[in-house]
Formats: structure tokens, sequence, C-alpha cells
């Protein structure tokens, strides 16, 4: 369904009470605009323009070159904001007539469904509308503009909740959400005719509505039964409030699907996660970017995963996993840490208080407990004991080690990379390895043990005396 979406993100949200924009504030990872933009786009809207004012540049960055990159994306800066109408007019002044279904969103209402957006474009479309207005009915309408209708059910009229008469309070209860479909070209046609003749001396949207019906053009509405699709955040506890009943849409979905979870208030799943069925996420776990896990996996307690890539059948638990993969059968944790493109494979295990970095453990290995291991690649069923580091950064340079198969490295170990370990190989405790070890060898590299006998006992008996 081919369609227009203009996205209203210029305002600064003094509510927030934030350096930042208030579409730039996060609702599962993900900025509050950036749930719009992709409502809009899975509704059918092939063209989204953001309307960008406060905070302008930062907004802009997240979709050009952050983690949003959408080089389609069209931006319009509203220099003065004098009123959603007259951001509108200035989309319009700025990129030319627009033609075909128009969609006018609010950049901070991040819980409107898809399907809702296509309903109300598909409505307009069908009945050649110059506007169609998204509806609801909340449990409070006041302050909202009330909707009036004639008896064959058109929009006659927004009447704002301080100009209602006692009557139309009592009888009106649908209510304005904000959101519009236009007909492009009326809407290019007409805009112009909005004026800023109210005591706040700015342009309205709605005031198009008036407009049309006065030039007997075809107004209508589309409710929306589920009023909390249309609520907008202003303040950091309505963003908390949303943040909620996202989290519940979209654990139910996932329960619904075949994912096990203890407590789905103290589980948060992203908009672009994949969880395999059987899998159970257990409290204070946090899936976000575009990870994906398998089946039968066990994910948490307290766990946080970020674009990461989970097999089947694994156990994530305390762990972080930061755009890096296991495959099936893995353990990882309690406490470990896997960054910067680890990639374990099949059956392989990182225990407690590892940390892993750009390296990648081969199928069987483990790396049990108290390790760090950075720039590395590990064969098969190697053994890495406790303690055991990768010395890869010399200051300047990151540098690499390699350890071959069925390798066992003793504990307390360090690699001084660059270095090579041979198949079979075993390296003893406590060994400082700074040259290559060929395969099937053993390398040891300690200071000598020296004991004196009776020394320590000398040593406080001379204390005692001299106190």
């Amino acid at each position: 369904m081919s369609a227009t979406a203009i996205i209203l993100a210029a305002g600064e949200g003094t509510r927030m009470k934030s350096h930042h924009p208030k579409v730039m504030h996060k609702m599962l990872d993900h900025p509050l605009v950036w749930w719009v933009v992709r409502a809009a786009r899975q509704a059918g809207a092939d063209r989204v323009i953001l309307v960008v004012g406060s905070g302008a540049q930062e907004v802009r960055d997240y979709f050009t070159t952050g983690e949003g990159k959408d080089e389609s994306i069209e931006f319009v800066e509203q220099t003065k904001r004098l009123g959603t109408g007259h951001a509108v007019r200035t989309v319009i002044d700025t990129l030319g007539n627009i033609k075909g279904p128009v969609v006018v969103m609010n950049g901070d209402g991040p819980l409107l469904r898809p399907q809702t957006i296509a309903a109300l474009i598909n409505e307009s479309k069908t009945n050649h509308n110059a506007c169609t207005v998204l509806t609801m009915t909340p449990p409070d309408v006041s302050g909202y503009g009330r909707v009036a209708k004639d008896d064959q059910g058109a929009v006659t009229a927004i009447i704002e909740d301080k100009d209602c008469t006692p009557e139309q309070r009592q009888t009106l209860m649908e209510c304005n959400s904000g959101v519009y479909c236009f007909c492009g070209r009326r809407l290019s046609e007409n805009i112009g005719k909005i004026t800023n003749d109210n005591a706040q001396g700015e342009y309205y949207l709605t005031d198009m509505v008036g407009i049309y019906v006065g030039m007997g053009e075809p107004v209508a509405a589309v409710h929306v039964d589920d009023y909390g699709e249309l609520l907008g955040v202003n303040s950091r506890s309505q963003l908390a409030q949303v943040t909620k009943i996202m989290q519940r849409r979209i654990n139910e979905r996932l329960m619904a699907e075949g994912v096990g979870m203890l407590d789905p208030d103290q589980v948060w799943v992203g908009p672009e996660v994949s969880v395999g069925q059987d899998t159970v996420l257990l409290p204070q776990t946090f899936l976000w970017g575009k990870t994906t896990v398998g089946e039968d996996c066990t994910v948490g307690p307290n766990s946080r995963l970020t674009n990461a890539t989970v097999g089947d059948r694994c156990l994530v638990d305390e762990t972080i996993i930061v755009d890096s993969a296991i495959d099936n059968d893995v353990n990882c944790g309690p406490r470990a840490y896997l960054r910067g493109g680890a990639h374990f494979h099949d059956h392989s295990k990182a225990g407690t208080h590892v940390e892993l970095k750009g390296t990648e453990v081969g199928e069987g290995s483990k790396v049990p407990h108290l390790s760090y291991l950075g720039d590395a690649r590990l064969g098969k069923d190697v053994n890495i004991g406790g303690g055991t580091i990768t010395c890869n950064y010399d200051g300047k340079h990151k540098s690499h080690t390699e350890i071959g198969d069925h390798v066992f490295v003793g504990s307390d170990v360090m690699l001084v990379a660059p270095v090579t370990i041979g198949d079979n190989a075993l390296l003893g405790a406590a060994s400082c390895i700074t040259k290559d070890v060929p395969a099937g060898a053993l390398s040891l590299e300690r200071s000598r043990q020296m004991t004196r006998e009776g020394w320590a006992d000398a040593y406080w008996k001379r204390l005692e005396e001299e106190d």
C-alpha cells in the first residue's frame, strides 16, 4: 500500500528534563521515533519524512549514520515551531506537493500498530476522503478534542475540550488522536488556508477538518478500540508506562509461540528479537538488537544479549553477549562476558568470570573460569586453566593467539601474542609463554623455587623480640 508518512518529531519535550530530544528517548532499547518509523514502513509507507527541530542533529545522525540507519528517510527542519499545521506546511513548502495518501503521525507515539495505520490509509483511499481522522475513546476524555459527526457518520468538526458546551462534554466521547490520513493532492492545495488566529498564535492541523467540511469535502473517522495504541510520551513516567505496555505485548506474543517465562514482568525483549520454541527466559533477562535465540535454551537470570546469536539447547546464565555468537549445546556463565565477535562452536563452554573478545572457541573446547581471551582462536577440545589470559595488546597494536586442537593450558598461564600453540601441546601452570610451542610439546616457564627451612620461624621470633 503506497503512502507517504509525515512524522512530527520537532518537539523539545521539556517535561522529560533532558539534554536529548524527546523522540530519542528509548523504549525497549529503540528511540521512540524509531518505533513510529517502523510502524509506518510496515503499514506500507514507502516514503517517510521526519520533521525535526529540537535536537535535530541527534535525530538525523541516528537515521543517517547510527543504529537506525535508513538512507531513504527525508528530513525537513522546522526552525520555528508554530504548531502541527505549520510543520506540515513546512514539509510541502520544502519538498513540494505530495500525491497519494499522506499519514501524519506523532514521533512520540510508539504504540500505534501498523495494521491500524493500514486501516486508516485503506479507509481514506477507498472512500476518496480529503481527511480521515484516527479517533479513540479513552477512559478520561478531558483535555482531548472531541469529534462531532452527522447522522451518516461523517466528521463535521473537532471541538477542543475548552470550547465544548456542557452538553457536548456529556455526549461527545469520541476523541481526536492527532493522527490523520490526508489526500496528498488536496492537502497540498489547501494547507495554506490554515491561519494562526488563536490565543497561541499557532497553526493547528485540526483546522483542516473545518476547512474541508466548509468546502464540502468528505471527512471521516476510523475508531481505534484500544486507546492505549495512541498513548503519547511527554514525561519519563509516561515513557515507563508505554514501555510496560510494549513489553507485555511482545512477551504475550512470544509465550503464545511457545517461549516460557517465569515472570514476564521481569523479561525485556526488543522488537527485532526472535526466540525459539521451548526456550525459557528467566527474570532480569534483556534481549536487544537483532538477537536470535534457538530452541530449548535457558537464558538468565540476569543476562543481557545484544545482537547475539544463540543456537539450540544452550544455557546462558548471568551472561552478557554483545555482537557475538554461540552455536548449539553451549554453556555460558555464570558471569561470563562475550563481546566483539566472539564465537563458541558446538558443545563448548564459557565458565564463571570469563571474558572473551574477538575469540573463536572450537567444538568441545572449554574456558571454565577466571580467564580473559582476546583476539584468539582455539581449536577442538582445548582446555583453558583458570586464570589464563592472552596478552594481546602492547599499548598500540592488537596481536593474535593461535591455539591448536587438543591443547591443555594449565592455570595462571599468560600467552603473550603473537604466539602459536601447536596441536596436543601442554602448557604448564604459571607459565609466561612468549614463543611458539610445537605440536605435542610441553612448555614451561617458571622461576626456580627457593626454600629456606626455618627462616620464617626466625623472622617472626625476631619481630616479637623487637616489640
